[in-house]
């Protein structure tokens, strides 16, 4: 293992920040997977699993199985991290300007189209390789100005180069599901079965440009706007959701881990036998079909249902209740699926989403991601 620190610049004087960047094989060996872990960075168990991975990528590496090259950055979000509020670990929004962190990344389509227009030609590989350098020139063509920007930046300079982009994540209190792009989905079909997937969401843009999508989507974008040039899908990238925030624990991280590496075999980034692949437990659904659940009321949430349970239209998936009156207001649910993740406080304001079912026959409008 090759590792280094890449310095952010500092916000303030006297304050540092680094990114450490884990490279296991031969840097520029194909293929190639990038991995992180936590950028929104109190979501623990995507820690933990990458130091899983860490370890067996070093054991593997020792044995001369690392065909292509991992890049691993087991800390995405230094800047994160470091923020907490009277006790509280403040880790999915920037506390300096309330932003996501895992929102708002460069949608580099455009850029890359007006670079590579006169380059393509008849060969795949040779426009596959153009477009990934044009995705580095325009990305390089951008200014970051904030602590945060700069993060931003690095983070997505090192994955677009990748072939493969795995994006760790939870939820709050959730089964293990995964977001990909649209074409992705059978790409991602061996990692779905090695995690045990309880639910797989599909969309060519889910809006908001998340991470996975900034490195993921000019690919899908520039093959349909060039229909008569062969233009492989060069980056296939996935945001795996490791249960809920509380799911910390050494065995269920080595199995993730594990599963993860299972998957890098099947992908040709590790040498040997792949393993074998479980019987999927779900099948891949549009995101705009699954279906957030909003309070219409504030007051004390008791689910009916726990992550992970089937329920049908029209469900009662919790009850709030007014803690003064006594009432209870039942929060239905529209659409028959899996209760995949809900929120883990128990008290609630009017408005609030808290619980999402992967439904089939809803088809939402407009940001298909929760804030």
């Amino acid at each position: 293992m090759h590792s280094a620190i890449i310095d952010l610049p500092s916000a303030t004087p006297g304050t540092r920040r680094t990114l450490t960047v884990q490279r296991f094989g031969t840097a520029g060996a194909r293929p190639c997977a990038y991995i992180q872990a936590s950028l929104h960075a109190d979501e623990i168990p995507a820690m933990l699993v990458a130091d899983k991975l860490r370890r067996i990528l070093t054991k593997l590496e020792a044995e001369g199985r690392i065909a292509g090259e991992v890049i691993l950055v087991p800390v995405a979000n230094p800047v994160g991290l470091g923020q907490s509020l009277m006790d509280h670990h403040l880790g999915r929004f920037d506390q300096d300007d309330g932003k996501n962190f895992n929102r708002d990344y460069p949608h580099l389509t455009e850029a890359v189209a007006e670079r590579v227009a006169d380059r393509l030609t008849d060969d795949g590989e040779a426009n596959k390789a153009a477009i990934r350098a044009a995705l580095a020139e325009s990305l390089a063509e951008r200014t970051p100005r904030t602590e945060t920007e700069h993060m931003k930046h690095r983070l997505l300079a090192l994955a677009l180069q990748a072939d493969w982009v795995l994006d760790l994540h939870c939820d709050l209190e959730a089964v293990m599901h995964l977001y990909t792009l649209t074409p992705s989905a059978e790409a991602f079909a061996p990692l779905q079965r090695l995690l045990g997937a309880r639910a797989v969401f599909l969309a060519e843009e889910s809006g908001g440009d998340p991470f996975d999508e900034a490195v993921s989507r000019p690919w899908n974008e520039l093959a349909k706007r060039w229909p008569d040039h062969p233009i492989p899908f060069g980056c296939h990238s996935v945001t795996v959701e490791l249960r809920g925030q509380a799911d910390v624990e050494h065995a269920q991280g080595e199995a993730d881990a594990q599963a993860i590496a299972g998957f890098l075999t099947h992908a040709g980034v590790l040498s040997g036998e792949p393993p074998a692949l479980p019987e999927p437990l779900c099948a891949p659904t549009p995101l705009e079909s699954s279906e957030p659940l909003t309070a219409p009321v504030g007051g004390v949430v008791v689910f009916h249902h726990k992550a992970g349970d089937r329920v049908e239209a029209g469900a009662v998936v919790a009850d709030i209740l007014d803690p003064l009156t006594g009432e209870v207001t039942p929060v239905r649910s529209e659409s028959a699926g899996v209760l995949y993740a809900h929120s883990a406080t128990r008290f609630t304001l009017a408005g609030k989403r808290i619980a999402k079912v992967a439904g089939t026959t809803l088809r939402r409008t407009g940001p298909l991601l929760s804030a």
